[in-house]
Order: structure tokens, then C-alpha cells, then sequence
């Protein structure tokens, strides 16, 4: 099950809304590939885009958005809701994201490797992810609290939820020292967590 598999079709407005939101982050990404991203401005993205300021400023509110704005979190949190309730909550976590890094394909990947290298070497960018984090935490206790039948998240959920994006943002720089490809060190790293760390460490 791939995390998009779940999701209706799109209208032609919502499929022109998505094509508009996807041309603007190309062409962003391609000048910040070109000329770097502290010397790119959000003038030069519109131009580049061929939209307007107007325009601009509805998908991404800041030139930071470009980067780290987009569908992930809230496409992971509705395939976790719907893994098999046998699974432990880690375990549901790492076959959501197996099935969602399977379903992109090479573009999607490349692209989603250029966007984290960005964040790791920016820190203003690394910055907001960290804010960004504990959104993304809200929505996975969320998601494993309605796996559970619960209206709401508890202590152990939340601390769940907590310890699966420490293990994301570990992943992220472990990928940021040795690169190659995000999925297996994502799925090595959650791994750990599944298997309880102190097993790791012999104690």
C-alpha cells in the first residue's frame, strides 16, 4: 500500500493547483542549484515560475517554503492510520514510510535528496525544520491514537510519536555525513527504535 494509494482523484483545479505549487518549487530548486540559495531571490523564482507575486505568495509563503514545504507529513499520518492494527506502532511507522519511499520514483527521490541537502547546509532552513517537527510529532501521535481507537493522544502515544521524528532527524544526519540514499538509514534507524536501544548497547 503506497501512501497516496488511499487518496481520491483530484479535481482539474486541485490537479492545476498541484501542477502550479510543483512548476514553482522546480524552478526554485534549480536556481538555488545554480546560483545558491542565499543568492537567489523570491523575484527571480516568480520570473523564472512565470507566475505572480500574488501567485507566489499563495503556495509559499517565504522563500524558505520552497524547500521544506510540502505533502509528506500529512500523507504519512493518513496511511499510518490505516496499517493493520497487529502492527506495533514503530512498525507501522516503518512500513508507512517503506510504502511511501517505494511509491516516488527516481525524479521524486532525487529531488527529495537536493531539498534535504539544502536544509542540512542552511541554517536557517535547518532551523524551521526543527520548529516544523513538532507538527509533524502532533500528527503522528494523532494518527496512532486513531489507530488505537483513542479520541486523543496519551503520555506513551506522544512519547511514540516523539521518539519516531528524534529518529527521523538522526537518520537525516547520518544521510547528511555518509549521503547515498535516505530509505534504507530511515528504515536501519527505526529499526533500532523497534528493536528497543538497549539491545544495541548490551544492557
Amino acid at each position: 500500500m503506497s501512501s497516496t494509494a488511499e487518496r481520491p482523484p483530484l479535481g482539474l483545479r486541485e490537479r492545476k493547483k498541484a501542477r502550479t505549487r510543483a512548476a514553482i518549487q522546480t524552478h526554485a530548486l534549480r536556481l538555488f542549484r545554480e546560483q545558491g540559495y542565499q543568492s537567489t531571490t523570491v523575484d527571480q523564482i516568480i520570473t523564472a515560475a512565470e507566475v505572480s507575486e500574488t501567485t507566489f505568495f499563495r503556495y509559499f509563503p517565504t522563500k524558505e517554503d520552497t524547500v521544506l514545504q510540502d505533502d509528506f507529513d500529512p500523507m504519512i499520518a493518513s496511511s499510518l492510520r490505516d496499517q493493520p492494527a497487529a502492527l506495533s506502532p514503530v512498525a507501522a511507522v516503518r512500513r508507512t514510510l517503506r510504502d511511501h519511499f517505494e511509491a516516488r520514483t527516481p525524479e521524486q527521490r532525487r529531488e527529495m535528496h537536493e531539498r534535504l541537502a539544502l536544509v542540512v547546509a542552511e541554517p536557517a532552513l535547518r532551523s524551521t525544520m526543527l520548529v516544523q517537527a513538532t507538527g509533524a510529532m502532533r500528527l503522528i501521535e494523532q494518527a496512532l491514537a486513531a489507530r488505537a481507537g483513542a479520541d486523543h493522544a496519551d503520555l506513551a502515544t506522544r512519547a511514540v510519536a516523539g521518539a519516531v521524528i528524534g529518529v527521523l532527524l538522526a537518520a537525516v544526519e547520518e544521510w547528511s555525513e555518509a549521503r547515498g540514499e535516505l530509505p534504507p538509514i530511515v528504515d536501519a534507524a527505526l529499526e533500532h527504535l523497534e528493536n528497543g536501544l538497549s539491545s544495541h548497547f548490551n544492557v
